[in-house]
């Protein structure tokens, strides 16, 4: 039924994947489906932005997400499971809408965590955005 999953997982944010993770993992067991795990970083080469951070900043923060999200994709994720890392900047709910399409994934598993208005408790910002953006399913995680 699917053949490729994309994961958002925000790696300083546990509650983005501690129980969407699982779900996608037995989803991809279960399909025999590739796992597809984004991090979105947040756009540093703004004028107004970059200004503020020195000229490689952008560079160097891409290199260390890319480590830590191929160690965090090691010690979580079953070797049996076909796994690409991918790193963007962004808006992450855009950003996952436009790597789910370029990449064709079937199905965007990830979870809901935020809780700081009451609609973001109910639906994350960026989870309800990508559910209402989405040309593909959508499984958000409780």
């Amino acid at each position: 039924m699917y053949q490729k999953i994309l994961l958002p997982v925000d790696l300083n944010e546990e509650a983005s994947w501690k129980k969407a993770l699982p779900t996608a993992i037995t989803l991809c067991e279960t399909f025999g489906a590739s796992l597809h795990v984004i991090t979105v970083l947040p756009e540093f080469k703004l004028p107004m932005v970059g200004a503020y951070f020195p000229k490689d900043f952008s560079k160097k923060a891409h290199e260390a997400m890319t480590e830590t999200q191929h160690a965090f994709i090691q010690a979580n994720v079953p070797e049996g499971i076909k796994t690409q890392s991918i790193i963007v900047d962004g808006s992450p709910w855009e950003a996952i809408i436009k790597v789910g399409k370029k990449l064709n994934v079937d199905l965007i598993v990830m979870a809901s965590h935020t809780k700081r208005k009451f609609v973001d408790y109910v639906l994350g910002p960026n989870a309800e955005h990508v559910v209402h953006h989405a040309k593909v399913s959508v499984m958000i995680v409780r």
